[in-house]
């Protein structure tokens, strides 16, 4: 399997989060937007968790700490969703 080794550019600058999307400002000039349905954590998080993020992972991923979801760059490129979680068995 070959894995792509994310660019320079691909830095995240800024982040918007609004009611049913999130917009990644990178360094390159582009924006990547995606649905917030993509991300369950983020989708059910308020306002004031989904506005507390950080940049990690040497520029190239965000991290919510108040709902440990962490978003990588080269997953938003490839459009890569959450992973569905089985749902736990009664």
């Amino acid at each position: 399997m070959t894995t792509l080794e994310p660019k320079a550019g691909e830095r995240v600058m800024d982040v918007h989060v609004s009611d049913d999307a999130i917009s990644v400002d990178l360094y390159d000039g582009r924006t990547i937007t995606v649905p917030l349905a993509w991300y369950p954590r983020l989708l059910h998080a308020n306002p004031a968790q989904r506005a507390n993020w950080q940049i990690a992972g040497a520029g190239y991923v965000i991290h919510w700490p108040e709902i440990d979801e962490d978003l990588s760059t080269q997953g938003l490129l490839q459009g890569a969703p959450a992973p569905r979680v089985a749902a736990k068995a009664a």
